[in-house]
């Protein structure tokens, strides 16, 4: 495999010197388990690839990104008793993040992406209190599973080794998938007042409490095809928007 410039894990201080850098692209995932069925890296392996792949598509229409190595760690507050699910606390993820801005403010890359793939990591209040301190800087943050909707390609919802996380990884990693028959059917259970369930009232999810084999959504429907068709969809759509972040001046965001 070639050397991709735009993956900074793989190239080199004699080509970077040279190469000014538009945006820096952080993935960040997290270590927990996916069901029964799929691997605990799950939200990694989707953070890097998707990060990559968009990357790639808007290196190859003039943009110059970076991508960070992915964090493969989350918040994972909801499920201290599931066996190995590694838990950052927010306060640590601002730490992390801190160190992070200050090395690429000092060295001129004023644009930073996090590319969130983790539904428990929420960057909007950290990037509030960085934008603070770092006036220069564009702090960005997305979320990769909520570019599409899901619904025009997969039959069942959810949101945690559903239907949709399962044909990427049956797509991307499929020896690391067990037969389906063997996943939970990802049944969840809903709060019982009604607030929140229309989303406008908020409570952390007590993961065990919650669903019996951590998944949330049935993954029986999933294919591989299913995976390979949505993921050439959402990377034309994040590497268009990283295209365009890269080339935004920042003094002129606004319309």
């Amino acid at each position: 495999m070639n050397r991709r410039p735009y993956i900074l894990a793989e190239t080199n201080w004699k080509e970077i010197k040279a190469q000014p850098f538009q945006l820096a692209i952080l993935p960040w995932g997290a270590t927990e388990a996916h069901n029964y069925h799929l691997p605990y890296g799950t939200d990694n392996f989707e953070a890097t690839y998707i990060a990559e792949k968009s990357a790639e598509i808007a290196w190859n229409q003039g943009a110059h990104p970076i991508v960070l190595p992915t964090i493969p760690f989350g918040v994972n507050t909801g499920q201290p008793d599931i066996l190995l699910d590694i838990n950052l606390n927010p306060s640590t993820q601002l730490a992390i993040l801190r160190d992070i801005i200050t090395v690429l403010d000092r060295q001129g890359i004023h644009k930073l992406l996090i590319l969130n793939s983790h539904g428990g990591n929420d960057f909007k209040m950290l990037l509030r209190e960085l934008g603070l301190p770092f006036p220069n800087m564009l702090l960005v943050t997305c979320n990769w599973f909520q570019a599409l909707d899901k619904s025009k390609y997969f039959e069942n919802g959810g949101d945690h080794a559903d239907e949709m996380e399962t044909s990427i990884i049956l797509h991307l990693f499929p020896h690391l998938v067990l037969p389906l028959e063997l996943a939970g059917d990802g049944a969840a259970k809903k709060p019982k007042i009604e607030a929140f369930k229309q989303g406008w009232a908020w409570s952390e999810r007590k993961w065990s409490k919650v669903t019996a084999d951590t998944g949330i959504g049935d993954p029986k429907k999933s294919t591989a095809e299913k995976g390979a068709i949505y993921l050439d969809e959402v990377t034309k759509t994040l590497g268009n928007f990283i295209y365009q972040l890269s080339m935004i001046d920042k003094s002129d965001f606004y319309e």
